[in-house]
C-alpha cells in the first residue's frame, strides 16, 4: 500500500500510471501541490526517476531527504506551512553511488494560455512557431526551455535529449486537453542542445521523432532537433524593409537568379567543402549585382536528409539546413542581401514530405500530417507523402510555416513548388486511384482553401512581400486576388512559355519558320495571370543539358542562339528567373555536387557572354519600358509577328517613360535592308546588338544609329531600314 500522506490528492492509479510513465498530466502527480495533513496546510513535493535509489531536496540551502513509497524511484515530502512557488532541486541517487541534481521541471505552470489553446483547435494561431517547438525563457527567475509539440493520439510524450541521457521515462510531458498538444517547461536546458521527442502510441510503440517546430537540427546523416533563440540577432536591414512595404512588386523590375547553395561555392582547397551561409553572401551580392537580378530565389534551405533532393524532400520546415551554418548564419546570409539591395525568395515546399521515419510521417503512430487513405496521402512518382490540408492543425503548421520564414527570416517571397500537384486530386493517378471530392471534381477543395488562406495571410501580414506558384496547368485564377476567388497568388511560373521556347529554340533554324507559332502563341495568354518567365533549373538536369547544349548548330551558332534566346527574354513581357551557371554559359549541365563554373570567365567566350548578359542586365534595370507595364497589355505591341517565312519578330515594349523597339532574327542570315515600322520618325539608337564583337558575335550591326524614312510600313507613317545581324536580337530606343 502507498503512503496515505503520499496518496493526498492523488489516488493509486496516478502512481501507477507515472511508474508506466504514460501519465497525460504528470504535472499533477509530480512537483509540488497544496495539501493539508492533520489540519496543518503545506505542500507535498513528489519526485520520480525509475533507477534511483534515493532522492533529497536541497532547499534553502539545505539538504532534505524524501521518503520512498514503496513503488520503485517514486520519493514524497511533506513540508508543513509552505506554499506555492516554491524553489528547490530535487537530487537523486543512485545504486552505483552517482548522483543527479535537476530543478523539477514538474514545479512550473503551463507555457501555452487558453487563448493560444482556442486559436489552435480553429486552425488560426498564425504565430504558432512561438509556442510550438523549443523556446528558451525564464519562468520564476529559473530559465530553461518551453517545449510543446502537437500529438493528440499519443499515449505518452517525452522530451528526450543529452541532459536526461536519451530516457524517455525521465521528462513526460503534460497534455493539454483536447487540442492535442503535450508541453513541459524543463529547467537548464542552454541553447544548441540536441532533443526530441519519444512517443509513446496507442498501440505502445515508441516512436523517437524530430520536433516538426524545431529552428535547427543536426547536420545530416544524424537527425536531432536543436535548441536555438531566434531573437538575439541584431538585424541591420531595417531600411530595406521599410522601403519593401511600399514598393509594388507588379510595377518594379524583378529579374530573379536561381541558386542552389550547396553548389553555388563550394571551398575547393578544404576537400571541396560547403561554403557556410556567411561566405556565401558577399560573393553573391557582388556576383547578382554584375548581372542587374533584383533578387535571388534559394532552392530549398529548409533541413532535408537527401542531398539530390536539392532539398524539396524537407524534413525540417523551421530550421535553415546545418549544412551552411547556423540559423543567426543564414539571418547573416539574408541581412547582407538586403543591405546590398538584393531581395531574397525561398523556394517552398508544402505539397509532399518525405517518408523519413524520424520526421512527420505517422508522428504519432496515426497518420497526422498525412493523409491515411494512400489515395490521398501518396505521391508515387515522388515516393512522398501527402499533407492532409482538411485538417486545421496541419493547414495551420503550413501556413505558419510560411509567415515565419517572413517573420523570423525577413524573406521577400516564397516561390511555392508543385502546385498542380496540390490542386488536383488526380495528379498523376490512373482512373481508380484517386478519390473525387464531395462533388464528384477532381478539384481538391481543402488544397486550394488552403493556398487562398496562405496566400490572404502573406499579403495581409506582410506588405511588400510576395508569393509565386509553380503551376504547369491551365487553372484559372492563379494570380487573381482571393477576394475574387483566385488562389491568391502574386506571380505564376509560365512553364508553357518556358517548354514552348526551348523547343523552338532546339530547333534547326532553317525549320523554325514551320514553328513560329511556338514564339507569338505567348502573347495570347500573357495577361491572364501575373507571369515569372522561367529558365530555370528543371531544365538543366537529368541529362536534359546546359542552355548553351540546346542550341543546335555548331558553336558559333549555338552561342548566339543563347544570346539571342535571352535577348528574348528579356524583351517579352513578364518578371525574369535564370537558373545559376547560365550566365556563364556554362556546357556542363548543373550538378548539386559540383561548383559555379567561375573559371570559364578566363575563356573569351564565356566571358563575352557574361558581359553580354550584364549590359542586358544593367539595361533592364534602367528602363522601365522593360517591366512597368510587365503585366498590362500596354506593355506591349506587335510590330510584326506574322514573318514566319524570314523567321523574325519586331514588337515594342513600353512604358511611362517611353518605349524600346525589338527586333529579333532567329535564322543564321543576315537580312540586309529589312524594313521595321516605328512610331515616330528621327534617330533610333542601339543599345543592344547581341551580335556585337563584345560579345562574341561577328560584329554586323548598324553603326549604333539608325534614322528613319518616311514610308509606309507595318502600320506606321515610317519606317526602318536595317541590317539584321544573324541569330540576334536588337533593341533600338527613339533619340
Amino acid at each position: 500500500m502507498y503512503s496515505k500522506i503520499l496518496l493526498s490528492g492523488i489516488v493509486s492509479e496516478d502512481i501507477e500510471r507515472i511508474l508506466r510513465v504514460e501519465h497525460s498530466d504528470p504535472h499533477s502527480v509530480l512537483g509540488g501541490h497544496p495539501a493539508k495533513v492533520k489540519w496543518v496546510n503545506g505542500l507535498i513535493i513528489r519526485a520520480f526517476h525509475p533507477d534511483a535509489s534515493g532522492a533529497c531536496m536541497k532547499l534553502d540551502g539545505e539538504s532534505i531527504p524524501m521518503d520512498d513509497c514503496q513503488a520503485p524511484g517514486f520519493f514524497w515530502l511533506w513540508l508543513a506551512g509552505r506554499k506555492l512557488p516554491l524553489n528547490y532541486l530535487i537530487s537523486f541517487s543512485f545504486p552505483d553511488g552517482s548522483t543527479w541534481e535537476n530543478e523539477s521541471p514538474y514545479r512550473f505552470p503551463p507555457t501555452l494560455g487558453p487563448q493560444d489553446l482556442y486559436f489552435v483547435a480553429e486552425g488560426k494561431h498564425y504565430r504558432l512557431y512561438e509556442k510550438l517547438g523549443a523556446h528558451p525563457m525564464e519562468i520564476d527567475g529559473v530559465g530553461g526551455i518551453a517545449f510543446a509539440v502537437w500529438a493528440p493520439n499519443a499515449k505518452r510524450v517525452s522530451v528526450v535529449g543529452g541532459f536526461n541521457r536519451w530516457d524517455g521515462r525521465l521528462f513526460p510531458m503534460r497534455s493539454m486537453g483536447s487540442t492535442g498538444i503535450w508541453e513541459i517547461f524543463i529547467p537548464g536546458i542552454a541553447q544548441g542542445e540536441l532533443y526530441k521527442y519519444e512517443i509513446k502510441t496507442k498501440s505502445n510503440e515508441l516512436r523517437i521523432k524530430t520536433d516538426p517546430y524545431a529552428f535547427a537540427m543536426e547536420l545530416r546523416p544524424e537527425t536531432a532537433s536543436r535548441v536555438w533563440d531566434l531573437d538575439h540577432y541584431e538585424w541591420s536591414d531595417q531600411e530595406w524593409l521599410d522601403q519593401r512595404r511600399t514598393r509594388d512588386c507588379l510595377a518594379g523590375p524583378m529579374s530573379i537568379y536561381e541558386v542552389h547553395l550547396g553548389s553555388w561555392l563550394r571551398i575547393s582547397e578544404e576537400d571541396n567543402r560547403w561554403a557556410t551561409y556567411r561566405e556565401i553572401a558577399l560573393p553573391l551580392v557582388d556576383h547578382v549585382k554584375k548581372y542587374g537580378f533584383t533578387h535571388v530565389e534559394l532552392m530549398p534551405i529548409m533541413e532535408h536528409p537527401f542531398d539530390a533532393s536539392w532539398g524539396y524532400q524537407v524534413t525540417g520546415y523551421f530550421a535553415p539546413t546545418s549544412r551552411f551554418g547556423t540559423p543567426d548564419d543564414f539571418m547573416f546570409f539574408v541581412d547582407v542581401l538586403h543591405q546590398n539591395g538584393v531581395g531574397v525568395i525561398l523556394d517552398w515546399v508544402p505539397a509532399h514530405f518525405p517518408r523519413d521515419d524520424f520526421s512527420l510521417r505517422l508522428f504519432d503512430g496515426t497518420a497526422l500530417y498525412e493523409h491515411a487513405d494512400p489515395r490521398q496521402g501518396e505521391h508515387r512518382d515522388w515516393g512522398t507523402l501527402i499533407f492532409n490540408y482538411g485538417r486545421n492543425e496541419v493547414r495551420n503548421f503550413l501556413v505558419g510555416n510560411a509567415l515565419f520564414w517572413l517573420d523570423k527570416y525577413h524573406v521577400d517571397g516564397l516561390r511555392v513548388d508543385a502546385v498542380a500537384s496540390l490542386i488536383y486530386l488526380d495528379y498523376s493517378r490512373e482512373e481508380g486511384e484517386w478519390v473525387p471530392n464531395r462533388y464528384g471534381g477532381n478539384e481538391n477543395l481543402d488544397a486550394i482553401e488552403f493556398l487562398q488562406e496562405f496566400n490572404a495571410m502573406v499579403y495581409g501580414l506582410f506588405p511588400g512581400c510576395f508569393t509565386v506558384a509553380e503551376e504547369s496547368t491551365a487553372w484559372t485564377g492563379v494570380t487573381t486576388p482571393t477576394y475574387l476567388g483566385g488562389l491568391g497568388f502574386g506571380f505564376k511560373w509560365d512553364m508553357g512559355w518556358m517548354h514552348d521556347t526551348l523547343e523552338y529554340f532546339s530547333k534547326d533554324p532553317i525549320h523554325r519558320n514551320f514553328h513560329h507559332n511556338d514564339l507569338t502563341f505567348s502573347m495570347m495568354y500573357a495577361y491572364s495571370e501575373n507571369f515569372v518567365l522561367p529558365l530555370s533549373h528543371d531544365e538543366v538536369v537529368y541529362g536534359k543539358g546546359s542552355l548553351l547544349r540546346k542550341m543546335p548548330g555548331e558553336h558559333w551558332q549555338q552561342r548566339a542562339n543563347l544570346r539571342l534566346l535571352l535577348g528574348y527574354m528579356y524583351t517579352h513581357p513578364g518578371k525574369k528567373l535564370l537558373m545559376a551557371g547560365s550566365e556563364l554559359a556554362t556546357w556542363n549541365e548543373w550538378d548539386h555536387e559540383g561548383s559555379l563554373e567561375r573559371e570559364l570567365l578566363q575563356y573569351p567566350f564565356h566571358s563575352e557572354m557574361s558581359l553580354f548578359l550584364a549590359d542586358l542586365g544593367r539595361l533592364y534595370l534602367t528602363d522601365s519600358a522593360m517591366w512597368s507595364w510587365d503585366h498590362e497589355p500596354s506593355g506591349f505591341s506587335w510590330i510584326d509577328c506574322n514573318d514566319n517565312m524570314n523567321s523574325v519578330l519586331t514588337y515594342i515594349r513600353r512604358g511611362p517613360n517611353g518605349y524600346l523597339v525589338c527586333i529579333l532574327n532567329f535564322t543564321p542570315l543576315v537580312r540586309q535592308g529589312y524594313r521595321v515600322g516605328v512610331p515616330e520618325q528621327g534617330e533610333y539608337r542601339e543599345l543592344i546588338n547581341s551580335d556585337s564583337v563584345h560579345y562574341g558575335g561577328s560584329g554586323v550591326g548598324n553603326g549604333g544609329v539608325v534614322v528613319t524614312s518616311a514610308g509606309s510600313q507595318h502600320g506606321y507613317d515610317q519606317h526602318v531600314a536595317l541590317v539584321l545581324p544573324p541569330l540576334s536580337c536588337l533593341i533600338l530606343r527613339k533619340i
